[in-house]
């Protein structure tokens, strides 16, 4: 197994209180090798289980984190659950931290890993938001579930397939404008009879509905940027990066 390298980390840009840490991570820095290389932090895929552990702890020790991350049984659902230490990941696409000393994860390769902070910086949780979440209303629970008003709130959307890469059929689209026929923006009809759907416009929509206007990131591509992103619908057999966030003692 080749030795881990200086591991990079994508930092979101926002004005998120001085208590609130949050990354997400590339695929290079680890030890994982062939579909899964480098860093790849999902036991589901394949990967050899030692490999995944050993970056998982690199993870952890390079963000200096105070607890083990709750790594979630993710099922493109709606279900938000209390971040913790657990011996099993619960099943669930979502989670949130009131307090220092749990950490938030979400494990993606193309579907949109989606933060939240509040501006108080007392609370902050990290959901799932592939297609069939964020149509289903993995945002809305997890608002929900955060216990405050959209305009108390930060949202950062990290790296997800773009729309020149995302072509859907005519049900995803009906599921989104069976919600909200104004969500028929943000897809676009291409040469195959099929659609270009724009997962970060939705997401921006669902947010602005919730009242979240304060939102950030976007605008990264996991089927484009091969070199720095995993993504299942370029490669199928693939790693997952992770994105996490958690409260900093005050």
């Amino acid at each position: 197994m080749k030795q881990p390298r200086t591991l990079p980390l994508l930092s979101p840009e926002w004005p998120a209180p001085p208590c609130v840490r949050a990354v997400s991570t590339f695929r290079s820095g680890g030890v994982s090798t062939g579909p899964y290389a480098d860093f790849n932090l999902a036991l589901h895929v394949g990967d050899k289980p030692e490999a995944v552990r050993a970056n998982r702890a690199l993870l952890k020790s390079a963000l200096q984190l105070p607890s083990e991350p709750m790594w979630l049984n993710q099922v493109h659902g709606t279900t938000v659950t209390e971040a913790r230490v657990v011996d099993d990941p619960p099943t669930a696409d979502a989670s949130i931290a009131r307090s220092p000393g749990a950490v938030c994860a979400i494990m993606t390769a193309d579907c949109m890993p989606v933060l939240f902070c509040s501006k108080s910086g007392d609370r902050v949780a990290a959901a799932h938001a592939g297609w069939r979440g964020l149509a289903g209303g993995v945002l809305d629970s997890t608002v929900a579930s955060l216990g405050l008003p959209g305009s108390e709130l930060l949202a950062w959307l990290g790296p997800a397939i773009s729309q020149t890469a995302f072509e859907v059929g005519d049900e995803v689209r009906i599921a989104f404008t069976a919600r909200d026929a104004a969500a028929a923006c943000a897809f676009q009809a291409n040469h195959r009879g099929r659609w270009q759907a724009d997962l970060y416009e939705l997401a921006r929509m669902e947010l602005a509905r919730l009242g979240v206007h304060a939102v950030y990131g976007g605008g990264r591509c996991t089927f484009r940027e091969a070199d720095q992103f995993f993504s299942f619908r370029r490669d199928s057999k693939t790693g997952r990066m992770g994105t996490l966030i958690w409260l900093a003692p005050s």
